[in-house]
């Protein structure tokens, strides 16, 4: 979870054969994934020289739940079950599409436009004020 330290008994079994600190491995995706507070993230640790560096990989379920903008809830003691019923818009759909493009399966922008649309309909979100079906089909007829 962003911004806050894994525990040391989950990064030991990955880190300590290879003689880095659990310690301060967890501290440094800590230090890289403030700004992903309170959302699931995927690290990349990248290890040279004993010295590991943090790359984020970001999933298109944690980059939607960033460009809604939801304040950060604790995720301990606080509400369950929270339904995730905002608006992105178009622009910012795009962007996401951008950004998962590498690792998309679809063939061009548009298919991963349309995955990612399948993401905010699991989600629950909306796109520009409309359902994520109805700009999937959309897409298919061309408009």
């Amino acid at each position: 979870v962003g911004g806050e330290v894994a525990a040391a008994s989950a990064l030991a079994p990955k880190v300590g054969p290879l003689g880095l600190s659990p310690k301060v491995v967890g501290e440094s995706i800590k230090n890289a994934t403030l700004d992903w507070k309170g959302l699931k993230v995927t690290v990349k640790l990248i290890i040279q020289n004993r010295q590991a560096q943090v790359e984020l990989v970001p999933s298109s379920s944690s980059l939607v739940m960033k460009a809604l903008k939801e304040p950060v809830r604790d995720r301990k003691n606080g509400p369950k079950n929270i339904v995730h019923d905002g608006n992105i818009s178009l622009d910012e759909l795009i962007e996401i599409a951008r950004t998962m493009r590498p690792r998309s399966c679809a063939r061009t922008l548009a298919g991963t436009c349309k995955e990612i649309l399948g993401t905010c309909q699991s989600i629950g979100c909306t796109v520009d004020d409309k359902h994520p079906q109805d700009l999937q089909a959309e897409i298919d007829s061309g408009d």
